[in-house]
């Protein structure tokens, strides 16, 4: 599956403005992996205050993209959408950043499925601005669906 634009995302992401952290899906092979874009601009919400002068993308937020992605996955993969689950972020080990993320960088988003442990999805996921890794982390997701 590719190329699914950020309709396709609204529907099965519960996140929405200024939360939602993924623009598209270039690929996407269920329970396996994801590949997202998010375009960083100066319009994003969190560069009024990281920081005045010198806007930077928070750390922070590019594991949250990646908790994103990830959910996207797992959602796809499950035939899940925002209207019938939940996607928490249960866990993150090993962050680790390598590359400050601007406005005017793509950030290219990549999550893979490690593990599978009942309702508990592990994820090796990582973020790149071209070939620089701007980001790596190890994520948790459990997806809690409406009974």
């Amino acid at each position: 599956m590719e190329n699914i634009d950020i309709t396709e995302i609204l529907k099965v992401l519960p996140h929405r403005y200024p939360f939602v952290l993924i623009d598209k899906i270039t690929s996407l092979e269920k329970s396996k992996n994801i590949v997202a874009i998010k375009n960083i601009t100066i319009n994003e919400q969190f560069f009024q205050g990281h920081f005045p002068g010198k806007p930077t993308m928070p750390g922070v937020l590019i594991i949250e993209a990646m908790a994103q992605a990830a959910a996207m996955l797992v959602a796809k993969s499950l035939d899940l959408s925002a209207e019938n689950s939940i996607p928490y972020l249960a866990g993150i080990d090993k962050a680790r950043f390598r590359r400050v993320v601007v406005p005017g960088d793509v950030l290219t988003i990549d999550v893979s499925i490690v593990q599978k442990k009942g309702s508990i999805w592990i994820a090796a996921g990582s973020a790149k601005v071209g070939e620089e890794l701007a980001a790596e982390s190890s994520l948790m997701a459990a997806i809690k669906t409406n009974s």
